[in-house]
């Protein structure tokens, strides 16, 4: 950490808070997705949930992600009135996850000590004190999440700080001021926080809003100036009811404006602050819906401009109309005047994935205008970087052809079965030319769903490749139409697996036919695999 800057900690909650959000659903392989993404940009804990709560969680937290730069934290509730730590189920969860740190929420308001918990003032803060006590014999970092503290601090000051420094006597690392209900503004908040600072060490001040005002971001900025170092918040603002605050605003204000960064630092490096932009997209696609194109900062009109005389200065000086770089945070300028736009990012692209080619490489621009046309019709390879780079492979030149389908066919029927119940059948059947093989394979499967039966049709006899596909499994498959009316444009993202090595990948298909689009998925797969597992071609 440099001498001269003080340590702002970054806290995700999109594991947990997001999964509040209305409609949204995580799966186990989702979750371990995004705890990758999210440790990958940086950020200084992943919270994973709350262990206990659904068989999700529990599946989590059983074994917690391999991350390189976050602490894995676990989500829940101070022991119960009445009830001793040992004989606590949801706190024995708490330190029986497999967690590096635990955030406790306790009641700061009096108010809801004496409504939603039924018990005294006195009896909340020994519940809070020994909680932590817990969780830090446990050996883990002790985190309390003061609920309504804002709320608690406006109806009874003394006692909304004496729930924070209780648990700062007990030993927490973290004292959290949470705006539960996201209905505190900033000038409250900043002069709410500058009181608590003078009891709570500013190294041990945390924020968490809520997005109920559309004021989430600016409190959590206002909380910093007036002395929190840890802030919380979830990608792209999800949450419940209007959202939490969104770190895809808020990293980025702090490491690119200079009233912060000049004064602080996190553990986002201007390196992986170029992985935002991706980081938000990847979430967009597991939650299978649109990305908000005009979100500050990654969406795909935040540095968007249309022809006249705002892209005329643009082309003269970039900083005139666009408030940061488009390229510190992995975004791109937009400008329908000007054909260069996205060139540097597939150079990056092919950086990244280890492809040497010169700017000028005319491979380069033949593969910059076949991005162009595929997104104009419907793909979108942020979150399907397994497709991305075969094509960029096969710009290149370097992909060989490890085998071609010359025919598949679907067939879905409903019957009776021999037991008399009414049952649909999917069946599929795949012919298939291995590279240097005269003779095809033919292959028949059935599924639950054309889209399986194709899959185990195509996995079922690959030749002298079957045994590097042998391993794979599909675990995701999301659909999205594109456009409406019956010859509606579908595109189809599937993720697969490879249960040897434990590598994920991601490829897409776009067609007016859904059967059409998910087999370009599929091949795409196996292509991939077949070419990250170095398989030979005769």
């Amino acid at each position: 950490m440099s001498a001269s800057k003080e340590r702002l900690y970054l806290y995700d909650t999109t594991l947990r808070d997001g999964a509040q959000t209305t409609g949204v659903d995580f799966s186990l392989e989702d979750k371990r997705l995004l705890a990758s993404a999210l440790d990958g940009l940086g950020v200084d804990y992943v919270e994973g949930g709350y262990p206990g709560a659904n068989d999700t969680d529990t599946a989590f937290f059983k074994k917690r992600p391999e991350l390189e730069n976050a602490r894995f934290a676990a989500f829940g509730m101070t022991k119960r009135a009445g009830r001793s730590v040992s004989n606590d189920p949801g706190l024995q969860a708490l330190l029986q996850a497999d967690a590096q740190a635990v955030c406790l929420v306790a009641k700061a308001w009096d108010y809801h000590v004496r409504v939603a918990l039924g018990t005294t003032n006195e009896e909340n803060l020994k519940g809070v004190s020994q909680s932590i006590v817990a969780v830090v014999d446990s050996g883990r970092e002790a985190l309390i999440d003061c609920e309504h503290f804002f709320d608690g601090y406006k109806a009874n000051r003394e006692y909304a700080l004496q729930v924070a420094k209780t648990a700062l006597d007990a030993g927490a690392r973290w004292i959290v001021l949470c705006d539960t209900n996201g209905g505190t503004l900033p000038h409250e908040v900043f002069d709410i926080v500058s009181d608590v600072a003078k009891h709570v060490p500013s190294e041990k001040l945390g924020i968490h809003t809520h997005n109920d005002t559309e004021n989430a971001v600016a409190n959590t900025l206002m909380a910093v100036r007036a002395g929190c170092r840890q802030v919380q918040g979830t990608l792209n603002g999800l949450g419940e009811r209007c959202g939490n605050a969104n770190l895809t605003s808020i990293i980025p204000t702090l490491l690119l404006k200079s009233e912060f960064a000049d004064k602080f630092e996190t553990g986002v490096t201007p390196e992986r602050l170029r992985q935002l932009t991706h980081a938000s997209r990847v979430l967009d696609e597991v939650l299978n819906r649109s990305s908000d194109k005009h979100a500050p900062y990654v969406g795909m009109s935040a540095f968007a401009t249309k022809a006249g005389i705002h892209a005329s200065a643009i082309l003269k000086d970039p900083s005139t109309y666009e408030h940061v770089a488009p390229e510190a945070v992995g975004n791109e300028r937009r400008l329908l005047i000007s054909d260069q736009g996205g060139r540097s990012n597939i150079l990056a692209e092919l950086e990244r994935l280890g492809l040497k080619a010169d700017k000028d490489d005319p491979a380069v621009t033949r593969l910059l205008e076949q991005v162009k046309e595929r997104e104009a019709v419907g793909y979108a390879y942020e979150s399907a970087d397994a497709s991305f780079e075969l094509m960029a492979r096969r710009a290149l030149g370097n992909v060989p052809q490890f085998f071609s389908v010359d025919s598949f066919r679907v067939m879905v029927e409903r019957r009776h079965n021999a037991r008399g119940q009414l049952v649909t059948v999917s069946e599929a059947t795949v012919k298939v030319f291995v590279n240097g093989d005269k003779e095809p394979i033919w292959s028949a499967a059935e599924g639950n769903g054309p889209v399986n039966a194709l899959d185990a049709a195509l996995r079922k006899d690959l030749g002298r490749y079957q045994n590097f596909i042998e391993a794979i499994e599909l675990v995701d498959y999301k659909v999205r139409i594109l456009t409406g009316g019956t010859e509606a444009v579908t595109r189809v993202l599937i993720e697969s697996h490879d249960t040897h090595s434990g590598e994920h990948w991601f490829t897409v298909g776009v067609s007016p036919n859904i059967i059409d689009a998910s087999f370009e998925a599929l091949l795409d797969s196996m292509n991939y695999k077949l070419l990250k597992a170095g398989a030979k071609v005769v």
